[in-house]
């Protein structure tokens, strides 16, 4: 299979190319950064391109089979608030209408747990725990509108395209390790409390997006893909009591059991991500 993957000079772009190059796909990667190292390797080529180009995104996914559009700002943080959101939608509604201009049916989108609103809000309003593809929508801060829109536009195109299949992968603090987030996330500080501890493994990412292109479903469906456990190894009832004790539990919160559920993704795509490090 040709792999279109925006975003391929990213940390997370590189851990899918790897992972694809070794399934034995071809890679062409799309980004304004340009790569370190050769531009050229074996079974990926180099396309430099804006996405809110149109033009330049048309010539970049001619004659690839899926598209894997990862590109996107990654928080609203480090841009004006309308540099976030423009980028992030603009950029995403080119994708997809490029990729279903040349026939490409397979699509895997880098959505956020941040696209109901959760840890760039003032303050999180949350529902119950753990959260999954049924939660309300609260957002209010840029990046996790531009996630939300984002979405909705999937939506659009697999109803006006009913043979296509478009995945929403919903990650949180894409790390190459647990202790990676553990170094960020403790159970005593703030950003720890404001991200529910969570992560998702970069390897595990990347597998999820390769096997969105295959599985069995049509239109567009929302996954949560979060590591099953937490980054701190304080029991996440504890937790949960005492930073959140207003918030429902429907679920079971065992040991250091994550916040978020990943069962559809598991059911659907046929996903695991193993707790704790590559090695577990």
């Amino acid at each position: 299979m040709k792999i279109a993957l925006t975003g391929g000079s990213g940390k997370l772009g590189k851990a899918i190319a790897k992972a694809a190059i070794k399934k034995g796909h071809q890679v062409v990667s799309i980004d304004r950064v340009l790569p370190e190292g050769d531009l050229e390797q074996k079974d990926i080529r180099f396309v430099q391109a804006d996405l809110c180009s149109y033009e330049q995104l048309e010539g970049a996914l001619k004659g690839c089979d899926a598209l894997l559009h990862m590109a996107a700002i990654p928080s609203p943080f480090n841009d004006p608030d309308h540099v976030v959101h423009n980028n992030n939608v603009v950029g995403n509604y080119n994708a997809l209408s490029v990729a279903v201009g040349h026939g490409i049916k397979r699509i895997c989108l880098a959505s956020s747990v941040n696209a109901i609103g959760f840890a760039f809000s003032r303050e999180a309003k949350l529902d119950y725990f753990p959260i999954d593809e049924e939660h309300a929508n609260y957002c209010e801060d840029p990046y996790s509108l531009s996630k939300w829109i984002s979405e909705q536009q999937a939506d659009s195109f697999a109803r006006r395209y009913d043979d296509v299949s478009i995945a929403s992968m919903r990650f949180h603090y894409v790390a190459e390790e647990r202790a990676d987030a553990a170094k960020i996330f403790t159970a005593e500080n703030k950003s720890g409390m404001k991200q529910l501890w969570a992560y998702t493994r970069s390897d595990a990412a990347a597998s999820a997006c390769l096997l969105s292109l295959k599985a069995d479903f049509k239109g567009h469906e929302v996954f949560y893909i979060v590591a099953p456990d937490t980054c701190v190894d304080v029991p996440s009832m504890e937790l949960a009591t005492k930073f959140y004790p207003d918030v429902p539990i429907k679920g079971k919160l065992d040991k250091n059991t994550s916040f978020f559920s990943s069962k559809k993704a598991e059911r659907i795509l046929g996903w695991w991500h193993a707790p704790g490090s590559k090695s577990a």
